[in-house]
């Protein structure tokens, strides 16, 4: 996995490719404190503090009912805050109607107005702002050149497939240079296929832009892909927040852990200590550097193997020295192209366990008895 690393973003009446590069732009959000409580056994959104950079892509992510949408929502001025502070640039604007807040806004739902054309459509915004024809004029090709639509400006939108709607409402929500991209699962109704190339697309305007985007998703991979920093939601709370690699190869809790990317969770009751833990008659060596800071270690514990981490022997004589490893049973092999997915029983318990191989590693069987291993700098002790 890698971390996109934003190039200085170039300035356009939206951005166009041969202007030069300026300084990163944008707003930045932050919330202090932040709750929205509907009445109910707890708050949709309790007690949360987020800063957001200016020019960062930052992705809400989380299941649904975790609050992340109603995050979203009180940044954009839709719900009302229980208690709190929502500024811009150190600028509270708590107060302020949607409409004041000058944000771009783009939805699921296309949401385009069907008796319009598509320069209608993104010329719009500028219009009800009131701007010179000629100017909404430079304004609307400057972003259809963006999103790539340009010479489809005389069309309507029934002419046009899902993909190309998306790009219209981003066009619309970014013609009129917004304090920042508000983005609450566009790519949901998209099929796979169209949902990577507007993700690139996504990535790209991002790029070029220099905007602040704000994008909520349930989605991992799309989280992973997209994202400057992940903050992760949990029943109204940030569980953990930071940038895709950190959240994957460095989760603060079991949640963490399971929710982005495949994980082998040994749970281990009391709190790991010192420099080994016991699971099922095994005694693992603990790299004292991927126990996680997560006051809840101390409590209750559980170590993480990613399935890419596992190796498999077929005899215990294979397991190399200065390892950690559990006897397993294979239960299915999956072949998923590059690589073969191992599903397996691992210790007396049969627990879940997952492992990844080499697609050109053959031989196993399902019902094979095999020891699995993994180096201990390769594991993480998480709170569970």
């Amino acid at each position: 996995m890698s971390i996109r690393t934003p190039a200085a973003p170039r300035t356009i009446e939206v951005t166009r490719a041969d202007s030069p590069a300026s300084p990163r732009q944008g707003t930045r959000i932050r919330l202090e404190r932040v709750t929205k409580d509907y009445g109910l056994a707890t708050p949709a959104v309790d007690d949360i503090s987020l800063t957001i950079e200016p020019g960062e892509f930052m992705t809400l992510l989380g299941p649904s009912g975790s609050g992340k949408t109603t995050t979203l929502n009180l940044i954009a001025g839709f719900e009302t805050l229980t208690s709190g502070t929502v500024s811009f640039n150190d600028r509270e604007v708590s107060a302020l109607p949607p409409h004041k807040r000058n944000l771009g806004m783009l939805f699921q739902s296309y949401a385009l107005f069907p008796h319009m054309t598509v320069a209608q459509n993104v010329a719009y915004p500028l219009r009800e702002r009131r701007m010179p024809k000629e100017q909404i004029r430079r304004k609307v090709a400057d972003v259809l050149e963006l999103v790539q639509l340009t010479g489809r400006d005389g069309h309507y939108p029934s002419q046009l497939s899902g993909g190309q709607q998306q790009r219209v409402a981003l066009a619309r929500a970014i013609v009129f240079s917004p304090n920042a991209l508000l983005l609450d699962e566009p790519l949901g109704a998209l099929d796979r296929n169209l949902r990577a190339a507007l993700q690139t697309e996504i990535r790209r305007i991002h790029r070029e832009v220099g905007s602040t985007f704000v994008f909520v998703t349930h989605d991992q991979e799309e989280a992973m892909n997209l994202s400057d920093r992940i903050a992760l939601f949990r029943d109204g709370r940030i569980e953990q927040i930071g940038t895709p690699e950190h959240l994957y190869q460095a989760p603060e809790t079991l949640f963490a852990a399971r929710f982005l990317g495949d994980s082998n969770v040994f749970e281990l009751g009391a709190g790991a200590a010192g420099g080994s833990v016991a699971w099922g008659g095994r005694e693992w060596v603990v790299d004292p550097a991927t126990v996680a800071a997560h006051p809840g270690v101390r409590e209750r514990s559980a170590v993480v193997v990613r399935p890419e981490d596992i190796s498999i022997a077929r005899t215990s004589e294979g397991v190399p020295s200065g390892v950690n490893s559990v006897d397993a049973v294979v239960r299915d092999l999956e072949f998923m192209g590059s690589y073969r997915t191992l599903v397996l029983g691992l210790g007396a318990a049969d627990t879940p366990g997952t492992a990844r191989v080499p697609a050109f590693e053959a031989g196993l069987t399902i019902g094979e008895h095999v020891s699995v291993w993994w180096r201990p700098e390769r594991q993480r002790v998480v709170a569970a």
